[in-house]
């Protein structure tokens, strides 16, 4: 078919001093028109006026799409720009919008607009933004078989609902994928106790399908803020609970109001996390909030790098009639202006794709006519299994649901630069994590750049004690304290992280107990549950209690409890502590033993034939027979065999050996029991059988024991299931006075003085240290149990695994070990009178005896030794007698002579008869010596054993 057409060509020009001016010609062209032919236009354009362009488009096929939106919003101008884009690019298509403005949240002026929009002949409607609002609008269109789309959220369908179709479109990524993803990151970000905040009831049905996916282990609250209101006292209260992970859902332009609040009550400190449901949150400029925190989180479902964002944002800035505030950057686009331009996307390329014999002619309807739109169900079918990519991403509709199912969630990080992408979840793939661990260090190492960290601790030796300043010198900041935490935190904080840290006592120098009563944690844990602290280190151990309510470290200190008793004072050594080993009646009993077997052989003796000896061997006719076993030598037989020396004559009758036997047989039994006894009782005399472990403590009653009131000691005794520890917690418990004390120092002191009748439990580093440096104390059995010294910190402090990864270094490179012999051990210019001690009880020489123990002993023998001498005095002068009334000699000759060889030494043979001296001066000092030994003979009697 030929025809002739008249073309408008639109040809800008620019000429100084004008415009802008448009030249319009009017250009007679002939051609050759086809239905099935292609009209090529060549259109310059460097600027158009929108009526220049409507001339230009009026030419082709005018298609009508609805569009219901509350008045002057971006949306609109991102809707109509995506039009006009797509009516450029078709060739056969002019697509206008057909805009009818309803507040948002009024679903009557909504139903009213679709039905002006259904009259007017449209071909799809988009919008409105509410939810109820477009539910009105979706059951209009359903009637008339007009497609309708939206992009907003709606909440899934009531399960067992029947979804009516054709079903309404929605872009919106779907209400359960996207709670998905929310569940998915709090399960990978290790949530296991967080709060859940809303303002408004859709945000109660967004918590209902986040909880559906959370484990069943989670602990989590659920509060509503009040709308437009002042909700810091909710906040104080969550603060006060301790509470650090926050999920915030309410819209975007209400964020900043609700964090502005948790700041001003300090609800938004460095180790809060927020996750911002809302997906417009990374459109907000949060420079007043953004230094500092721990971690804000929020979600985004396109990238605004991309370059159609960045195309479709100038195309927004040349289309603004009515000068609507338009993003300045990508970063700004709002999720409903995305959308608005995916959604007319998806209505003009599902037009564009159309078969060629479809033709697409719209039809004005009325709402309250049963009519319905020809192809309506077909152009349905079309838009939904149309597949595009868009704005937010590729762009698939569930085909019974109409809701969108495959989309990208981008997870977004606040830092110094803004927000930075850290993982993205797809609907079908799940999560991919973009940050390395070196991201992850990087973006600490910012937080912590300027912060100080507040490190709180308690005063005790050896963990922390005030520096005594030296003359001259003024201590400030943390030189004003010593010992092994502060060390210990030094290495961790400055030395390993580089970081800055301020070490403060807490006021009321507890540890950490929870009342019941006030419900809340005192000492080291309530401060740091206050978030007055970030770290506290002591000699603080890791219990179950107070795991619950802060967060701790590797411990850097193993331990247990143990017992702590004074050392039994040694007894005042005896001068005779050599007959203990047999009591006084034994004594007596062997020496009547002994006096009465030497009696007994003296007279067995007498009676067997066998001991009646010839004195003269030779002469095998004697007429007398001697016996050698009198008394003396009886009582020497019986005295030899006791001392085990034997001796040296031994008895011939069958009853005397018989009885001399049971005597060696009860010397034997006795001097081996003295023996063992003696060993037994010198090892004894050093020893404690008072208490030698729990069990002994728990069972008497005379020695009292008690532990620190409070602490993790009273903890395990108090909440134990073993019967023993019930039972000293009990007698703990009951004890009048108060067994409990304030600190280790005063159970040490209490040990000290109680002369043991106290007894104190507590950890076994403690006891270590104070064995050190008090000599008089012991540590009593084993552990009853095993725990450990921790750092403890808030829960979810960002810095937890930096610390950890430090303590685990120091350990490795044995610096925990150095740090715990320099304040453990004493200094070596010392005295080591405690170690010296400990290395002789543990050496072979433990029952090592001094002369106060053996001292009777030696009075024994000094005695034994002087009548010796005294006997061999007495038998000297004796035989001085003998020899002067046998030589003919005075007594006094007898007796220098008999002293003077008697001292000559060297000799070794003595002459029977002496020489008779020159003088006789002598003679009177023998006769008076005469008369002396007459008088000593009559009290001895002393026979040689030798004289016949």
């Amino acid at each position: 078919m030929q025809g002739k057409y008249r073309y408008i060509l639109l040809t800008p020009n620019y000429l100084p001093g004008v415009l802008n001016p448009y030249l319009l010609s009017i250009v007679n062209v002939n051609f050759d028109f086809s239905v099935s032919g292609i009209l090529l236009i060549v259109l310059t354009l460097y600027g158009f006026s929108d009526g220049a362009l409507r001339n230009f488009i009026l030419l082709k096929k005018h298609l009508s799409i609805g569009v219901i939106l509350p008045p002057n919003t971006v949306t609109e101008v991102a809707f109509e720009s995506a039009l006009v884009r797509a009516s450029m690019e078709s060739k056969k298509y002019n697509y206008v919008m057909n805009i009818r403005y309803a507040p948002y949240g009024d679903s009557f002026a909504a139903s009213k607009a679709a039905c002006d929009l259904l009259a007017s002949g449209v071909i799809a409607i988009y919008g409105p933004t509410d939810p109820y609002s477009a539910d009105a609008v979706q059951a209009h269109c359903r009637a008339a078989g007009v497609p309708h789309i939206q992009a907003s959220w709606r909440p899934p369908p009531i399960r067992g609902y029947e979804i009516p179709s054709p079903p309404g479109f929605n872009l919106y990524p779907e209400a359960v994928a996207l709670s998905e993803a929310m569940a998915q990151f709090v399960k990978d970000s290790d949530w296991n106790t967080y709060t859940f905040l809303y303002d408004d009831d859709e945000g109660l049905i967004r918590l209902q399908e986040v909880l559906k996916y959370a484990p069943s282990t989670d602990k989590w609250l659920v509060r509503r803020l009040k709308r437009g209101e002042d909700n810091k006292q909710l906040l104080k209260s969550l603060k006060a609970r301790g509470q650090t992970r926050v999920i915030l859902d309410c819209p975007s332009d209400r964020v900043l109001q609700y964090l502005r609040q948790a700041h001003d009550v300090k609800f938004f400190e460095d180790y809060m996390s927020y996750v911002l449901m809302s997906l417009d949150a990374h459109t907000l400029d949060l420079q007043e909030l953004r230094h500092g925190l721990s971690n804000v989180t929020c979600l985004r479902i396109f990238d605004h790098s991309d370059s159609r964002t960045i195309s479709y944002l100038a195309d927004w800035n040349s289309r603004n009639p009515n000068n609507i505030k338009l993003p300045n950057e990508t970063h700004q686009i709002t999720v409903e202006a995305a959308l608005a331009t995916d959604v007319a996307l998806l209505i003009t390329d599902s037009v564009e794709n159309a078969p060629e014999n479809f033709e697409i002619e719209p039809e004005p309807l009325e709402c309250d006519s049963d009519n319905k739109w020809k192809i309506g169900s077909e152009f349905n079918e079309l838009i939904l299994t149309n597949e595009i990519t868009g704005i937010t991403g590729q762009i698939s509709l569930d085909n019974s649901t109409g809701d969108r199912t495959n989309f990208d969630v981008e997870i977004m990080e606040l830092s110094n630069s803004g927000f930075n992408k850290i993982a993205k979840w797809r609907s079908d793939t799940g999560f991919v994590h973009f940050r390395s661990a070196n991201d992850v260090s990087d973006r600490l190492a910012e937080i912590w750049q300027n912060k100080t960290f507040k490190v709180v601790s308690r005063i005790g030796a050896p963990y922390l004690v005030e520096r005594v300043p030296e003359k001259g010198e003024t201590l400030t900041g943390n030189d004003r304290y010593e010992g092994y935490s502060k060390d210990l935190i030094h290495e961790i904080l400055k030395e390993t992280l580089h970081l800055n840290y301020e070490l403060e006592i807490v006021p009321d120098k507890s540890y950490g107990s929870y009342n019941k009563d006030t419900k809340k944690w005192d000492g080291l844990i309530g401060h740091l549950i206050e978030r007055k602290a970030d770290l506290a280190i002591c000699d603080l151990t890791i219990t179950y209690e107070r795991r619950s309510a802060v967060d701790f470290t590797t411990p850097f200190m193993t331990l247990g409890i143990s017992i702590l008793y004074s050392k039994p004072k040694p007894p005042e050594p005896e001068l005779f502590s050599f007959l203990k080993p047999f009591s006084v009646d034994v004594w007596i009993y062997m020496a009547a033993a002994y006096l009465m077997v030497s009696l007994l052989l003296h007279i067995l003796a007498r009676l067997a034939p066998n001991d009646w000896e010839n004195p003269h061997p030779c002469d095998k006719s004697p007429e007398e027979l001697e016996n050698i076993w009198h008394i003396k030598n009886s009582c020497w037989l019986t005295v030899g065999s006791i001392m085990t020396q034997g001796s040296d004559i031994l008895p011939k009758g069958y009853s005397t050996r018989w009885v001399c036997g049971m005597w060696w047989f009860f010397a034997l039994i006795m001097c081996s029991s003295y023996t063992a006894n003696l060993a037994a009782f010198l090892t004894n005399a050093a020893m404690d059988d008072s208490i030698k472990s729990a069990e002994d403590l728990a069972m008497q009653t005379k020695i009292k024991f008690g532990t620190v009131d409070g602490g993790s000691t009273s903890s395990f005794f108090k909440r134990s299931n073993v019967s023993t520890y019930q039972r000293m917690w009990t007698a703990m418990e009951s004890a009048r006075p108060s067994v409990f004390v304030k600190n280790n120092d005063e159970g040490v002191e209490r040990v000290n003085k109680g002369k043991r009748q106290y007894a104190f439990l507590m950890e076994s580093t403690a006891i270590e240290y104070q064995l050190e440096r008090h000599c008089d104390l012991m540590q009593v059995g084993g552990l009853l149990d095993s725990k450990g010294y921790g750092i403890a910190m808030p829960f979810f402090s960002s810095y937890r695994t930096a610390v950890d990864n430090a303590v685990l270094k120091l350990a490795e490179s044995g610096k925990l070990v150095e740090l715990k012999n320099r304040w453990w051990k004493l200094p070596e210019d010392a005295p080591k009178k405690c170690v010296l001690e400990e290395a002789t009880d543990d050496g072979a020489s433990a029952a090592e005896l001094g002369v106060d123990n053996v001292g009777g002993v030696f009075v024994v023998l000094g005695i034994g030794c002087g009548m010796a001498a005294s006997m061999g005095a007495l038998e000297f002068l004796w035989h001085v007698k003998d020899v002067a009334i046998e030589q003919k000699m005075t007594q006094s000759e007898a007796f220098w002579a008999e002293l003077a060889f008697a001292l000559s030494f060297w000799e070794t043979e003595k002459p029977v008869e002496h020489s008779r001296p020159s003088s006789s001066a002598s003679g009177d000092m023998a006769s008076r010596a005469s008369s002396v030994l007459r008088s000593a003979a009559d009290l001895f009697s002393i026979d040689m054993f030798n004289k016949h």
